[in-house]
């Protein structure tokens, strides 16, 4: 009986030491993507593209090494509980995608480029869910949050001690002088870091009723004013009040119904409204200088669309790929040698993988994730509703900006996690 004791014991520690080391590198895979290898890196000017410096490659041998470092330690832990049965995590439309992504090296103008790409969004997708199935959406987002809140301190302490936290005068683009970008390479990256912040810390002051939380949401708000990333600072307050609808309705049949219609019929509107001003908003659009640069970049996307319009040019040849970007016979300008993204996520998508990638992207990072939210379960009704406010936050953040598969980027790793957590809990309840 006593060696039965001490084997018990002995199986718990065994049992505590791995779960300290998963927590230990999830962590280092956030402070990875939240963080990075480079922070404040300086911009440099001669470099940019709607106002967007691309610092491409700098430090990625040893990026992907630390990478693959976190990715092992994650796996070896997970395989190690749960055996292959721990792969079940992975959303089967994700891996489609994934797989439609490797394929698209056989027509990419860089294999090589588009291999090691793809390489690294497997690893960061399966360090997220993987991570998330053995620690627990509850784990994960609170070392999520312990993350985000050391950027923000870290943020405003920077913004008196580095001239580079804040966007300088030899900006190519003048309107960004002045905004504040903190540890980022750019205000917009800044600003939806302190969106997701802000959903975050107010989940957890609502929940634990944390007065820390509640600082911590008022300095982020105030971090994000001041880096006047305006689809951050304009989705913010949408997304919030999309998760307390949600939170209010989703569970009464009739409020559900009531909420659907309207929705229905706003999106009636808008759509009417939109072809009422049909002219306006297509002389806007045809303006190559309106809202920052992004319409000379949607323009050359529409032309190699409609020119290459079912495989794409393939994963990973649009950014930081020079005369080899897909579209560089689209435009008339030397800057596209240097973008860095599509400003729309919907668009590059379907720019690298064609239509056949956009619809298998549409269906495993928007229908799949609705379709869990549209369930009535057991989930923590809270908790759904701040997923489901992530959700419709980068939903509507692709329309400006490029989120989707982008390998470490922090927007998609928060919408992995938002996919990860919905994926965990059908997992645990057929289990």
């Amino acid at each position: 009986m006593a060696n039965d004791g001490i084997a018990i014991r002995d199986a718990r520690a065994g049992q505590d030491i791995t779960s300290r080391l998963l927590e230990f590198a999830f962590a280092a895979f956030l402070l990875l993507v939240f963080v990075g290898l480079s922070p404040f890196a300086v911009r440099d000017p001669n470099v940019l593209v709607g106002g967007e410096t691309i610092a491409a490659g700098e430090g990625d041998l040893i990026r992907q090494i630390c990478y693959l470092i976190v990715f092992f330690t994650i796996g070896v832990i997970a395989i190690q509980r749960e055996g292959l049965r721990t792969l079940d995590a992975m959303p089967v439309m994700l891996a489609a995608l994934l797989v439609w992504c490797a394929l698209s090296a056989l027509w990419s103008p860089e294999p090589d480029v588009t291999i090691r790409r793809v390489g690294l969004e497997v690893v960061v997708v399966l360090s997220v869910v993987l991570g998330i199935n053995n620690l627990g959406v509850e784990r994960c987002l609170r070392i999520l949050r312990l993350v985000l809140a050391l950027v923000l301190i870290v943020n405003w302490i920077s913004i008196p001690i580095l001239p580079q936290a804040v966007h300088l005068p030899n900006e190519t683009d003048p309107s960004i002088v002045g905004d504040w970008r903190g540890l980022y390479f750019h205000k917009n990256i800044t600003g939806a870091v302190c969106a997701v912040s802000a959903m975050l810390f107010l989940y957890y002051a609502i929940r634990d009723k944390s007065r820390a939380d509640w600082l911590l949401l008022a300095a982020t708000i105030g971090f994000l004013i001041m880096t006047r990333s305006k689809s951050s600072m304009g989705l913010l307050p949408l997304a919030v009040g999309a998760g307390a609808i949600y939170y209010w309705a989703w569970r009464r049949p009739l409020d559900r119904a009531i909420i659907s219609i309207v929705a229905l019929l706003f999106a009636a509107l808008a759509a009417t409204l939109i072809l009422l001003n049909y002219d306006a908003i297509a002389h806007i659009l045809a303006d190559p200088q309106e809202f920052t640069g992004r319409t000379a970049i949607w323009q050359a996307e529409a032309g190699f669309i409609r020119d290459h319009p079912w495989l794409g040019s393939g994963f990973g040849s649009f950014a930081d790929t020079g005369a080899l970007s897909p579209l560089h016979d689209y435009v008339g300008a030397s800057w596209v040698d240097a973008v860095s993204h599509g400003h729309n996520g919907y668009l590059q998508l379907t720019v690298t993988l064609g239509f056949v990638g956009l619809a298998l992207g549409l269906i495993a990072v928007i229908l799949t994730p609705a379709a869990a939210f549209w369930r009535i379960d057991d989930m923590d009704r809270l908790l759904k509703a701040f997923l489901f406010s992530l959700f419709v936050f980068f939903v509507f953040h692709n329309l400006t900006e490029s989120d989707f598969l982008e390998s470490d980027g922090a927007s998609w790793v928060v919408f992995l996690m938002m996919m990860a957590a919905l994926r965990d809990y059908r997992l645990r309840q057929s289990r």
